[in-house]
């Protein structure tokens, strides 16, 4: 018990001496790029910063799911042919009710109009409810329901998918360490650690980015009239409060964009947005292009056009680019959009706080105070208390310090306030642990035992104790960490690493110094 090899003991002080190594990147900028320089990154009540708390708009996540089940039922009724096309009139959507209606013109294809809206509705699951249900009246009158556990999937898939794309366009925009996470039914908390002025960020979050490439009706003239059906009538950006009128059929989704960078026409000089399509997407374009050379090509994002440029030859390559007048900045912002993804919903700005670097100042100097002064009250006690054994206790606690700082330096952990009190807890933890020792080597000692014995008899008997008692706390620490957010995975995650730290500490380091003391020393009556 109280023996160590050569081999085990540099071990034990390597990992030590590593531990130290490894919280200099927090001390010093890195002296060369190429160095792995990890460090533990400051939180937003630490460093300042910015906090949105973004909503996501479920009508327009009903309203999409609406008009794809409306669409839906134009395509499974119009049939192969016009023959066995299936006839009716009203269709509408009723976002109140969950529902699309339409009525037959024929009452009697009742059962084949059934028969054709199948694939809308689809085969459940074993078990599972039916996405949507369908009813009907002899009178030819039918009615699409979307179930309550459809929306709640929908909404539980719209906000999962709102999550990554605000992550996707945040980590491009170059924000370091955000935190993004779901909060409720409907909202998202975004946290940026170091914005001050968060403008531009929430713009860049806040825009949908929904991109499609549509054919211009030229055949419309009266553009500030009511657009006829099938067409829609968009601003065009620029100056002048022009419109344009656009198709509403989308003929190719900016969904299918594989890749879209910033540069630069080198004819004009002037910043584009260079972007290509995946196979499916570039088949599609080369289609469209070839069958419309001499018309103008609308390149629509969010309901505005960016600009509509004519197709003078078929474009096969599955890449094309994108100008309007852009600076450096609004180039980069596209690309990113472009490249991150739509929204599936528009997100709102419902709280926005800024939080100063003077405030960050005064949470670390609180926090610095309160770790120096525990760790100084600690100390003292353990060194009244249990004379020798305590300072060593003391130094161990201290090495646990900067094993815990260089773990976190490898996680490129974001320290919170509440990490800080997670720090200060830890050193609670290791006190409770060296005590029960140091007890149990004095009841060993007053029971007559030799030192050698006491020793071992102290390390062995309190071994049990500790670890049950640090197995609890880091599985509940652990439940805390997966099912918690925001600052609490902060107090989760510095105490969890606080936990195994303090067991290599106490078990293997304490008892490595009072081994080497006793080797040393040779004494008759241990100072306790």
């Amino acid at each position: 018990m109280m023996y160590f090899t050569r081999l085990k003991t540099a071990v034990i002080l390597g990992v030590c001496l590593l531990g130290v190594i490894l919280c200099i990147p927090n001390l010093m900028p890195a002296p060369a790029n190429w160095l792995p320089w990890r460090y533990v990154h400051l939180g937003l009540d630490l460093r300042g910063g910015s906090y949105l708390l973004l909503e996501v708009d479920m009508r327009t996540v009903l309203k999409d799911k609406l008009e794809s089940l409306m669409d839906g039922v134009r395509q499974s009724l119009r049939g192969t042919t016009s023959a066995n096309a299936i006839f009716y009139s009203g269709l509408a959507a009723r976002p109140d009710l969950n529902q699309v209606r339409f009525q037959l013109r024929d009452p009697a294809r009742l059962p084949d109009a059934l028969a054709a809206l199948k694939p809308v509705i689809g085969t459940p699951a074993p078990g599972a409810p039916a996405e949507v249900e369908v009813t009907s009246t002899p009178e030819g009158a039918v009615t699409l329901t979307l179930s309550p556990t459809a929306l709640r999937d929908r909404a539980t898939a719209a906000i999962q998918q709102s999550i990554e794309i605000v992550r996707r366009r945040i980590d491009a925009s170059g924000v370091v360490d955000p935190l993004i996470a779901r909060q409720g039914d409907s909202r998202i908390v975004v946290q940026l650690p170091g914005i001050e002025d968060p403008n531009r960020i929430k713009e860049l979050i806040g825009r949908t980015a929904k991109m499609t490439f549509r054919l211009v009706d030229t055949s419309v003239t009266n553009l500030d009239g009511q657009a006829p059906a099938g067409v829609d009538i968009l601003p065009l950006e620029g100056p002048g409060n022009q419109r344009i009128a656009v198709r509403r059929r989308i003929d190719v989704d900016g969904g299918d964009l594989r890749d879209a960078r910033a540069g630069t026409n080198p004819q004009t000089g002037e910043w584009v947005v260079n972007f290509s399509f995946n196979s499916v997407g570039a088949r599609r374009f080369a289609d469209i292009t070839r069958a419309n050379v001499g018309r103008p090509f609308a390149i629509v994002l969010d309901d505005k056009v960016i600009s509509a440029p004519r197709i003078n030859e078929p474009i096969t390559g599955g890449s094309g680019q994108i100008s309007g007048a852009f600076t450096a900045a609004a180039a980069n912002d596209l690309a990113v959009l472009l490249r991150a993804g739509a929204l599936p919903a528009p997100l709102t700005v419902v709280e926005e706080r800024s939080v100063g670097p003077e405030l960050g100042a005064d949470a670390i100097r609180a926090g610095a105070i309160s770790l120096i002064v525990g760790f100084l009250l600690v100390a003292a006690f353990m060194g009244i208390f249990y004379g020798l054994f305590g300072w060593i206790a003391n130094l161990a606690m201290f090495i646990n310090l900067f094993l815990m700082l260089a773990v976190l330096s490898l996680m490129e952990a974001t320290m919170t306030l509440p990490g800080m009190a997670g720090i200060l807890l830890t050193l609670g933890v290791a006190v409770d642990a060296n005590i029960l020792i140091n007890e149990r080597i004095r009841e060993e000692t007053h029971n007559g035992r030799a030192p050698l014995q006491a020793l071992e008899a102290g390390f062995s008997r309190a071994f049990n104790t500790i670890f049950d008692s640090n197995a609890t706390g880091l599985l509940s620490h652990v439940m805390l960490f997966y099912f918690g957010a925001g600052p609490v995975r902060g107090f989760a995650i510095t105490t969890t690493v606080g936990i195994i730290t303090t067991m290599f500490t106490n078990w293997l380091l304490t008892r490595l110094m009072i081994a080497k003391w006793y080797a040393w020393r040779r004494p008759r009556e241990l100072p306790v």
